[in-house]
């Protein structure tokens, strides 16, 4: 399906020659200042359809909730339904317990089953850490020990206050900075 034809919502002919679109972008992901710093994040209510686990070019939301997280100083917005977190704008939310256990919002439409997720939770595991899969709340992850995002292009990005919250030290934390090695260990290794 796709190529050249008129866009009235019916599918082109079979005869209708593909269209191929490539684009590429240089983009440092490995040592950037973000993630020597860690992200400041803020919440907003999530106000996306409740697919949220299609990929689509619905965006709408998103991008206006990483632009308020912008005008208000903070890096990202982490949307919230119901009193419980659901992903950030453009990325999986994660937080570490005083206990050191991972706690990440379960499988659902209510978020995208994020590739980037997945593997780093495989990681975690084999760093033998206790992950559940489970809602959490705006309280939970204000007094976690860490947090953490995950996604392709940021990787295993520390958050380091939300909602003007420190949270832990302040800083990036050491399981979130053991989490962003093996991933990109383990990213590096399948390279090749």
């Amino acid at each position: 399906m796709g190529g050249i034809g008129e866009r009235d919502f019916l599918f082109p002919p079979a005869e209708t020659p593909n269209t191929v679109v490539l684009f590429t972008q240089k983009k440092h992901v490995i040592d950037t200042p973000l993630v020597k710093r860690g992200q400041n994040v803020i919440t907003l209510e999530d106000m996306r359809w409740r697919r949220c686990d299609i990929k689509t070019v619905q965006l709408v939301y998103p991008c206006m909730a990483k632009m308020e997280a912008r005008s208000r100083g903070a890096d990202d917005a982490w949307l919230v339904r119901d009193g419980f977190v659901t992903e950030g704008s453009t990325n999986n939310a994660h937080i570490i317990t005083p206990a050191g256990k991972i706690v990440t919002r379960d499988l659902s439409t209510d978020i995208l089953h994020g590739i980037t997720r997945q593997t780093v939770l495989q990681c975690a595991q084999d760093l033998q850490l206790t992950v559940e899969e489970r809602p959490f709340t705006i309280e939970e992850a204000e007094n976690a020990a860490e947090a953490y995002s995950t996604c392709a292009s940021g990787l295993v990005s520390p958050v380091v206050s939300i909602n003007e919250r420190l949270i832990g030290s302040g800083r990036p934390g050491p399981i979130t900075a053991s989490l962003r090695q093996i991933y990109i260990e383990k990213c590096r290794a399948s390279a090749f």
